[in-house]
């Protein structure tokens, strides 16, 4: 039980359901954007009294509410979109702010300078060639 525990508590997993909960609560909020505002724009320019419901067809007496797909995609761009300009693009700024500014590690292997190995930068002696090293 403990270690189940403590699987819960870990950072990642706790930080993977918190964004769950806000995803599904932000697509919730631009499926009811496109509802609200989106579907009525459309029908408004083409005409059609009932919005995108009026978008259908039927085969065999089978009616494809095409509308319905139609929302779901026009959800999904919009809500890529979103993340992607307020959430990916930020982050990969500031994540390739920080790689500029940190400066890089000081090397730990030099070349030998008869045999050019890779040795440790505090050798005196060459592991390889056994030739003495300068300080």
């Amino acid at each position: 039980m403990r270690g189940f525990r403590a699987f819960l508590l870990r950072g990642n997993v706790v930080d993977l359901a918190v964004g769950v909960v806000i995803g599904v609560a932000f697509t919730a909020v631009v499926t009811g954007f496109t509802g609200s505002f989106i579907t009525p724009l459309i029908a408004a320019i083409f005409g059609s009294g009932r919005g995108l419901g009026g978008l259908t067809f039927t085969v065999s007496g089978a009616t494809f509410p095409v509308y319905l797909f139609l929302n779901a995609a026009f959800t999904f761009i919009v809500t890529a979109a979103i993340v992607y300009y307020l959430v990916i693009l930020p982050v990969n700024a500031l994540i390739e702010r920080s790689r500029r500014q940190a400066k890089p590690a000081d090397p730990t292997t030099k070349k030998c300078t008869e045999c050019l190995s890779e040795i440790p930068i505090e050798a005196r002696r060459c592991a390889f060639c056994t030739q003495p090293q300068p300080a």
